[in-house]
């Protein structure tokens, strides 16, 4: 049937809607595990695992302008985020637990960014501080179960899909964690979901002293799993601009030193394809 008064037929109507929906929600097949890369070598061995991850770590991608420090983003103006810091469409999320300092989150806040702190830590759910939002709340690579949910009245551990869809929110500028030895099941999980797709920088600590949260294998089977994890940022279009290690962290790899190699690491990459498709989705 017509609308005579806008000469827009039902089936145009419907064809628009779900043409729009399918650009910007495109149905994605689900992922169950990633793919490991080869073994580094036919011995298989420990030594020669951690020679080429820790190579992989320490050698940026991509030149870039930005900030300095252990956390850093990049604001080179052949990628998204300077472009949307300075037309104020910038969106940031950090997480951390009992953070102490979030220079970096406040220099973005001070610049326009819509910044949203994370830490299950805080006395209160929400509450706003120093042109910035403060959340009881932090990532998980799952969801809590609904049992869980009821007992507490609220979640303190959500997967970053569930957080972005409570909080009305399809993509992030630059996505900041540190998990403490969690990130690694996280970024399994960011990558299996395709949640990546929404975050236009990574700004990731890495923790080597041990293999992680639910991470099993012996120690050359992990570090493969570090590394292939790292290579599946790299197939999504996350390249690698900035690295850093404190000097203070012990030389701890696997409970060992291995190659005199830090126990911390931060890492950061700018997803180099990222198409942000406008202003930030109004706060819930």
């Amino acid at each position: 049937s017509q609308t005579k008064s806008s000469g827009i037929s039902y089936f145009n109507v419907i064809f628009f809607v779900t043409e729009y929906v399918c650009m910007c929600s495109p149905i994605q097949t689900p992922r169950w595990h990633i793919d490991l890369e080869p073994w580094a070598s036919e011995s298989q061995s420990l030594e020669d695992e951690a020679k080429r991850f820790l190579s992989y770590i320490t050698t940026p991608q991509v030149n870039r302008k930005g900030s300095t420090g252990a956390w850093a983003v990049c604001l080179d103006p052949n990628y998204n985020l300077i472009h949307r810091v300075q037309s104020k469409h910038c969106r940031v999320y950090s997480f951390g637990l009992g953070v102490a300092d979030w220079s970096l989150e406040s220099s973005l806040s001070r610049l326009g960014c819509e910044v949203h702190c994370f830490d299950p830590s805080l006395k209160q759910p929400h509450l706003q501080q120093a042109e910035m939002w403060l959340h009881r709340l932090s990532v998980d690579w799952r969801d809590p179960s609904p049992a869980v949910v009821a007992q507490r009245q609220y979640a303190n551990t959500k997967k970053l899909a569930t957080i972005l869809n409570d909080f009305g929110h399809r993509e992030v500028d630059v996505l900041k964690a540190d998990m403490e030895s969690a990130e690694w099941k996280i970024l399994e999980n960011l990558i299996l979901e395709g949640v990546l797709d929404s975050v236009g920088q990574l700004l990731l600590e890495l923790h080597l002293h041990w293999a992680g949260f639910e991470v099993g294998g012996d120690e050359p089977s992990v570090v493969r799993y570090w590394y292939s994890l790292l290579k599946e940022l790299e197939h999504s279009n996350f390249h690698l601009f900035h690295v850093h290690s404190d000097p203070a962290k012990p030389h701890l790899f696997l409970h060992k030193n291995v190659l005199n190699a830090s126990s911390a690491y931060t890492l950061s990459w700018v997803n180099t394809q990222w198409k942000p498709l406008g202003k930030p989705d109004k706060n819930k």
